[in-house]
């Protein structure tokens, strides 16, 4: 089963985990997200320099050329008519032939909270981060934004409601586990909704680190991974001081579990293989779970951002 590995040197690809060696198969600027397609051997990798598809698992590569160059998130609607692509600066944009073009989604700009989407350390701008879609709810479109908080449209994307109060608006990531229920990884917490946002929750008030990246749930059991800060901070002697945990009783339930690379390396992407949660760190260490212990399978030569199986 291969895996695709959205790093900080563009993609790389392995032919199954563990694995000796990876071999880079894209070599563009930084990977904010590789995510999977409809297609059996689709993916799509999410740059710095663009939008890129694979429809031969990962092999070769082509450009879709999204109006704006920055990419930072992308998804497919259930039924495959449309393609949506998130930017940095945040806007959004959907394409219904498969990319050959595209269309600015210009409600999502008349959002009530839109002026107050930036951060000086993006350039005085945001990004779309995180964008999802669940086959329960095939019109609908969840949006995270960094710095703006989560957005839900109800009608493929043409408008637009924020879900962002009870929630840090610093969102990296949002798991949607079914139509109202999401898991948000915020610089500052980890959050969950069980009414599409209308309502929020800590989970992570028992635990000590705060940044966190991505979220996973398999088996019952819900994955994260946190830093005390945020990359600026990953320094020294700890470098992140980052912590691995692992939710049950319905997330009533954290456990702290130990892994390779701890505490220097922070988990920073998640996908499931062969049924095995594997997982990918900032120095590039790939991680699978085998009987609740967790292992080194292999190791790519750039920070991780994003992995997924194909």
């Amino acid at each position: 089963m291969p895996v695709v590995f959205g790093t900080e040197d563009g993609v790389y690809r392995a032919s199954t985990i563990p694995f000796d060696d990876a071999t880079r198969v894209l070599a563009v600027d930084r990977v904010m997200r590789v995510q999977r397609g409809l297609g059996a051997e689709d993916v799509f990798a999410c740059s710095k320099t663009g939008l890129y598809r694979s429809t031969d698992g990962g092999r070769t590569w082509s450009d879709l050329s999204v109006p704006r160059e920055e990419v930072y998130s992308v998804c497919v609607s259930p039924d495959g008519e449309r393609l949506y692509a998130g930017t940095h600066p945040a806007h959004l944009y959907v394409s219904e032939d498969e990319g050959e073009s595209w269309r600015e989604l210009e409600g999502f700009q008349e959002l009530p909270s839109r002026k107050e989407w930036f951060t000086p350390r993006h350039r005085n701008e945001a990004h779309v981060r995180s964008l999802e879609t669940h086959p329960d709810a095939p019109d609908r479109v969840v949006a995270g934004v960094e710095v703006g908080g989560v957005h839900i449209s109800d009608d493929r994307g043409e408008t637009w409601t924020e879900r962002r109060d009870g929630i840090h608006d610093d969102v990296h990531h949002v798991f949607v586990r079914d139509p109202a229920e999401y898991i948000a990884s915020c610089g500052n917490g980890l959050y969950r909704t069980r009414d599409a946002g209308r309502r929020w929750t800590r989970l992570d008030e028992d635990i000590a680190h705060r940044y966190f990246r991505e979220a996973i749930d398999h088996d019952g059991r819900l994955y994260a991974a946190a830093a005390r800060g945020s990359p600026g901070t990953w320094r020294g002697e700890s470098g992140a001081d980052a912590g691995l945990f692992v939710f049950t009783d319905d997330d009533e339930t954290v456990i702290t579990v130990s892994y390779p690379g701890e505490p220097r390396e922070i988990v920073l992407a998640w996908t499931v293989a062969n049924g095995h949660v594997v997982a990918g760190t900032n120095d590039g260490r790939v991680l699978r779970e085998v009987d609740d212990e967790w292992e080194t399978s292999g190791r790519i030569p750039a920070g991780i951002r994003s992995l997924c199986v194909v």
